[in-house]
């Protein structure tokens, strides 16, 4: 069992988003994300097989995929194949968690 801190763990930084490595195993690979307001990660994809959830923990913003920016909110979730396009953006502070199974 590993419990983590997230908020001890990984703040928010002034010039572009943190990034923190929550659990990396053969299974799965965990990683929090903190962006400030207009900050995220572009739409992007994998050419590969397995499953990506991201998590909204705190703030608000969009989930971002080829053709759409569906609104995001704390505790909203979204479950996607990591080979479909996919992206995050902030429109105020947002810690996300996102789960990749297996990792890359």
């Amino acid at each position: 069992m590993k419990i983590t801190d997230l908020h001890a763990q990984n703040d928010f930084k002034p010039f572009g988003p943190s990034k923190l490595l929550v659990h990396e195993s053969e299974f799965m690979k965990v990683i929090n994300f903190n962006f400030k307001a207009g900050q995220g990660l572009p739409v992007h994809h994998h050419d590969l097989e397995g499953e990506l959830v991201i998590c909204i923990l705190e703030g608000d913003g969009h989930f971002l995929s080829a053709d759409a920016k569906i609104p995001a909110k704390a505790g909203d979730t979204l479950v996607c194949p990591i080979a479909t396009p996919h992206g995050v953006s902030a429109t105020s502070d947002m810690r996300v968690l996102v789960t990749i199974a297996p990792p890359i």
